[in-house]
């Protein structure tokens, strides 16, 4: 099985995916993680090394080529990465996508990085918009579109341990075939 875990930073991707993982027996591969000790060799932060990404497309494309090598290869994986959903493309079994406002997101990034809440949001707003411009002007993928998620999840509005329990329940529902039959969407019924 693969599961694709995408959001923001400071959604709660790494807490819900160690859940997630645990739970369905999964290898779990992090992009962030990968992001930041590629940062890390190179002694920068990931805001210092996401302004290298814009003037170096390779960073981005060896990672994205890397993700998508485990995505296509591997058996049993959830892989998390911002573009996790969109490199998985079919090969995905089911894929999530977690967001909360970003006030909540800059505290707790604020707070895993101790650094102040102004800071990180500063550096949040930074960051969203150097990847959304790379993910455009690399691949055309326009990361505000979610409508390629099986599920988008408000991580706000529930306790950490409430919106892994929602998301097991949900990835140990699905059926990826599905019913077929007619569907109401929208007021409209769509044949499947």
């Amino acid at each position: 099985m693969l599961v694709t875990v995408s959001g923001p930073p400071g959604a709660g991707k790494s807490t819900t995916v160690a859940a997630l993982a645990n739970a369905f027996d999964l290898e779990h591969v992090s992009g962030g993680n990968i992001f930041r000790e590629l940062a890390d060799e190179r002694g920068l932060s990931a805001v210092e090394f996401n302004r290298l990404a814009e003037d170096d497309d390779q960073i981005d494309r060896d990672l994205d080529r890397r993700l998508r090598t485990v995505a296509l290869e591997r058996d049993d994986v959830l892989l998390e990465s911002r573009l996790a959903g969109w490199l998985a493309g079919d090969a995905a079994d089911f894929r999530l996508w977690l967001d909360a406002p970003i006030e909540v997101r800059a505290a707790r990034i604020a707070d895993r990085e101790d650094k102040s809440a102004e800071t990180a949001l500063a550096e949040t707003r930074e960051r969203e918009e150097s990847e959304a411009l790379r993910y455009r002007e690399y691949y055309g993928i326009d990361i505000a579109d979610l409508s390629i998620y099986d599920i988008a999840l408000n991580t706000a509005r529930w306790a950490e341990s409430d919106v892994s329990d929602i998301l097991t329940a949900a990835v140990e529902a699905y059926d990826p075939v599905g019913d077929e039959g007619t569907y109401p969407v929208d007021g409209v019924s769509y044949d499947f």
